[in-house]
């Protein structure tokens, strides 16, 4: 074991995060930490990592134990060069790069300065940091950025490039635990896969957040923090599956039998007052009153078993059977609401089409003659690398549909679509107007800037509809929400105003599994048609459609 977990109290506000939460990491082995939004799971590696002390419980690491993690964000380090905050990261790399620059000019014939340069090379080599310059290019190339990225300043990056140099970082740092919050979001297929080799290779323990189906296809274990604990999975994605249904069956069963013995507990009680209230000899009101307290005390117990937070995978559901359908129906946790079209439209009509179009910025293309067709009820996959202009098709669709200035040069082709069509986008980054307002009034502009009937009614129903809680949450800033209630927000801004065509841009980024095949069942009960872009494969594999490369 190289690290043990055990948190006996963790709150947030006054929410609890964590109640006697054990867990340990074993030497090399690749965990995928899960968990409903909101569970604590970045709160859990910043209390691996020290940098969370608040809390009531204790962090053991095994003897000299490194330990590096990826951070979300970056103040102070945006005057830095890319290559300079790798390297000031990694474990050893400063101290013995100064050993072996200074100590030449005093070391003299100390013996123990001598050992202690000895000791320094031999360790700069076994950790291959003479090559590290090269080693940190190539793999900057396999996550599809630029070579001389190298020299740029972190604070010029985009949140999904800063993303990748977290990746690197510890993918060159060669601790013995490496800690990684969603690595996969906004990574194309290529970059994922790179990625995922890196994650089966690697020698050190590896514990990753992340609801990617694809990465968790390639663990050795899952934790789950569900219900304040840490709850363990031996295998990868599909071992969970099948362990959780069990799991959640057994826990539903022993519920029920609570629920069964609470109401005949109440019962009792019920039943022991009008005895007593009819009696008349003293010792039988006693008897009667001292059954009715035990009987009280027993509900007291009873009541106070939490209700589990219950969810079952939707393939594993149909394998449930009628009984235990029904029951898990009535029990499972609560999720989003998605309230999409319904109204079927047989028309099949053209709704979009682009015909042999070229796009790019001042005087290159980014692709040749690429052509579509969307009809209603089609679906269309754009799929290409990281760059190759997928996001700049969708702002050129956009810019087509509302009369705007195309942001990019056409070389040729032609965008055409369905006149007053109405267009739901789900995009990667919340428009940076929302970010100063509170998410009530976030909502009610994103409406009335539509033309579209608002009020505190439909607001708190749509917060509800998307787990927020509806009074609380309505003066919550956007810019404070988390990386899955930023999601939620944009669902309900895709969604508004009744969409013929839906365009979505990785929109599984920051999505819980629980609400990712929530937003998968919408899609499939929605009638208008979809364009997206996604790099999850189990996503694509759900939605299907038409493939459309763009670039090579």
């Amino acid at each position: 074991m190289i690290a043990k977990i055990e948190i006996a109290d963790k709150a947030f506000g006054d929410k609890l995060l964590y109640k006697d939460l054990r867990m340990a990491i074993e030497r090399g082995e690749k965990v995928g930490l899960i968990g409903r939004n909101g569970t604590g799971k970045s709160t859990l590696f910043n209390i691996i990592s020290g940098d969370d002390t608040d809390y009531d419980g204790e962090i053991t690491l095994a003897k000299n134990v490194v330990l590096i993690s990826s951070r979300q964000e970056h103040h102070g380090f945006e005057g830095m060069s890319v290559l300079e905050y790798i390297l000031a990261d990694l474990p050893e790399y400063t101290r013995l790069k100064h050993i072996i620059e200074t100590y030449p000019e005093h070391m003299g014939e100390s013996t123990h300065k001598l050992q202690v340069y000895s000791d320094a090379l031999e360790r700069f080599t076994d950790l291959g940091y003479y090559e590290i310059e090269n080693d940190v290019e190539r793999a900057l190339t396999a996550y599809q950025l630029e070579i001389d990225i190298t020299d740029t300043k972190l604070g010029s990056l985009s949140g999904g490039q800063k993303r990748m140099v977290e990746l690197v970082k510890i993918q060159r740092a060669r601790a013995d635990i490496a800690l990684i919050d969603e690595p996969t979001n906004h990574m194309d297929y290529v970059a994922k896969a790179a990625f995922t080799d890196w994650l089966k290779s690697t020698d050190e323990a590896v514990v990753v957040i992340t609801h990617d189906r694809d990465v968790l296809g390639v663990v050795d274990r899952i934790i789950e923090i569900r219900d304040s604990k840490a709850i363990s999975f031996k295998g990868t994605y599909a071992d969970y599956l099948r362990a959780n249904t069990q799991s959640m069956s057994s826990e539903m069963n022993e519920y029920e039998s609570v629920q069964r013995s609470i109401a005949r507990v109440e019962a009792d009680i019920n039943r022991f007052r009008r005895l007593k209230e009819r009696a008349r000899d003293p010792d039988t009101i006693k008897r009667f009153k001292s059954l009715e307290q035990r009987a009280r005390k027993q509900l007291a117990e009873l009541e106070a078993v939490e209700k589990p937070t219950f969810w079952i995978d939707r393939e594993s559901v149909d394998t449930l059977g009628t009984k235990l359908g029904e029951s898990y129906e009535h029990h499972k946790a609560r999720n989003i609401r998605v309230r999409t079209k319904t109204k079927v439209d047989r028309s099949e009509r053209e709704l979009l089409k682009l015909d042999n179009l070229s796009l790019g910025y001042a005087d290159e293309p980014l692709f040749e003659s690429t052509s579509l067709s969307l009809r209603v009820g089609g679906k269309v996959e754009l799929k290409g690398r990281n760059g190759a202009g997928k996001t700049t098709i969708v702002r050129a669709i956009l810019d087509t549909v509302t009369g705007e200035k195309l942001r990019s040069t056409v070389f040729g082709g032609v965008i055409e679509h369905e006149r007053g069509l109405r267009i739901g986008v789900y995009e990667q980054e919340i428009d940076t107007h929302f970010l100063k307002l509170s998410l009530g009034d976030a909502l009610e502009q994103l409406y009335l800037k539509r033309g579209l009937p608002i009020s505190d009614e439909k607001i708190r129903q749509l917060l509800s509809d998307y787990l927020f809680n509806p009074y609380t949450d309505m003066n919550a800033p956007i810019a404070t929400l988390s990386g899955g209630q930023k999601a939620r927000f944009q669902l309900i801004s895709m969604l508004a105003g009744d969409p013929q065509v839906l365009i979505l841009d990785e929109p599984t980024n920051h999505l819980d599994l629980p609400s990712i095949e929530e937003l998968e069942d919408a899609l499939h009960q929605y009638h208008g048609a979809i364009l997206y872009i996604s790099h999850d494969s189990y996503f694509s594999k759900s939605l299907g459609g038409t493939v459309v490369q763009v670039g090579t």
